[in-house]
């Protein structure tokens, strides 16, 4: 005979307890089936975790393909770095010139998005000029302004912010890469109208310039460089460092009498690119390790960009952010399609998804 239970009407406590046993040993015996043979398949029996979050995402409307929140990027000028040193005069407004060293004169274009900055380094015998800027204010005329040395030219690199002016000079130095070679040839307009676009110049451009007819024009490399290289300037000797990584041609010189280090695009105070044609992560990676062993035999880091100078310290920084993109959850924002790494006076831009994948 089993006794039902009426509404109302508790259980005997007896009763109460048999039940009570009975249920909580069935659901044991089946915790204990379930977690057997969840050990025996090997399936997990915590919770699943949560999906990664979604990279955060970024987008230019002016400047793409530069990084985050490159837009009214001139909100930043005049950058105070430029008020420790002597301005130098001179007869073109398109340039701000600056004396860091004795000799070492920087050629500042803040008109213009790249905010470029060339070098004038004059020895006693002549003076080199590293790199000729965007060819919008006339090289040629300010250079012969600031010394009346024989001029050479070596490029940090064949990108069009960097070559403008090269046609003008009669000695350039550069690498005997495929890279450089094509670069001699020059760039139509329709390769480079974008950078003197709208969002890209915000300063008064000299008179004569036109944007719809602005172009890179070609040069010749008159003589080849190779890495260990000293160029001799008369009382100044550089060392040319090939640093491929940004560009395949991509070099620095280096001053090691006075501790100084010309880094043109491989380094500077803001967003570096990884990620463009041409660029070679695992070679940029390696240049980066190269620098950063020169930490001790130099004093300022000169960039091509932005700021003329930076602390050698930063070469140490540079070296172990592209270590840190490689480990699993280093954060990054998606900025115009590519993976942008922020270490904080300084950030990388990478593919995305990034170049290390497909090792």
């Amino acid at each position: 005979m089993t006794r039902g239970f009426s509404a109302g009407q508790p259980w005997p406590m007896n009763e109460r307890a048999m039940w009570f046993h009975r249920v909580t040993t069935a659901l044991g015996v089946a915790a204990l089936v379930i977690f057997s043979l969840g050990c025996q398949t090997g399936v997990p029996t915590e919770a699943a975790p949560e999906p990664a979050a979604a990279p955060v995402t970024s987008d230019n409307e002016q400047v793409q393909g530069r990084g985050e929140g490159k837009d009214q990027w001139w909100d930043a000028l005049p950058r105070a770095a430029w008020s420790a040193f002597e301005r130098v005069e001179q007869g073109q407004d398109w340039f701000e010139v600056y004396e860091i060293r004795p000799g070492v004169l920087a050629i500042y274009e803040p008109g213009q998005f790249e905010e470029v900055i060339s070098y004038l380094i004059v020895g006693t015998e002549r003076a080199l000029l590293f790199d000729t800027g965007l060819g919008i204010g006339d090289m040629r005329r300010l250079t012969a302004e600031l010394t009346d040395r024989e001029v050479i030219v070596i490029n940090s690199h064949t990108h069009y912010d960097h070559v403008g002016g090269n046609h003008a000079f009669e000695t350039i130095y550069g690498t005997d890469l495929d890279y450089t070679s094509e670069h001699e040839l020059g760039r139509p307009h329709e390769e480079v109208a974008e950078f003197v676009g709208e969002g890209w110049i915000w300063k008064q451009t000299p008179e004569g310039f036109s944007a719809d007819d602005y172009l890179s024009r070609p040069f010749t490399v008159s003589h080849v460089v190779e890495d260990g290289q000293v160029l001799a300037l008369g009382g100044v000797e550089l060392e040319v460092l090939l640093t491929p990584g940004h560009a395949p041609d991509s070099l620095c010189l280096l001053d090691r009498e006075r501790r100084l280090l010309f880094t043109g695009d491989t380094f500077y105070p803001a967003t570096l690119y990884a990620h463009l044609p041409g660029s070679t992560f695992s070679d940029y990676e390696r240049t980066a390790g190269r620098l950063a062993e020169l930490a001790d035999a130099v004093d300022v880091v000169l960039p091509a960009h932005n700021e003329p100078t930076m602390p050698a310290s930063d070469l140490i920084a540079l070296r172990d952010a592209f270590d840190a993109m490689r480990e699993e959850g280093t954060s990054f924002v998606l900025t115009d399609g590519s993976r942008e790494y922020d270490f904080g006076r300084f950030s990388i831009l990478v593919s995305d998804p990034p170049p290390w994948s497909a090792e």
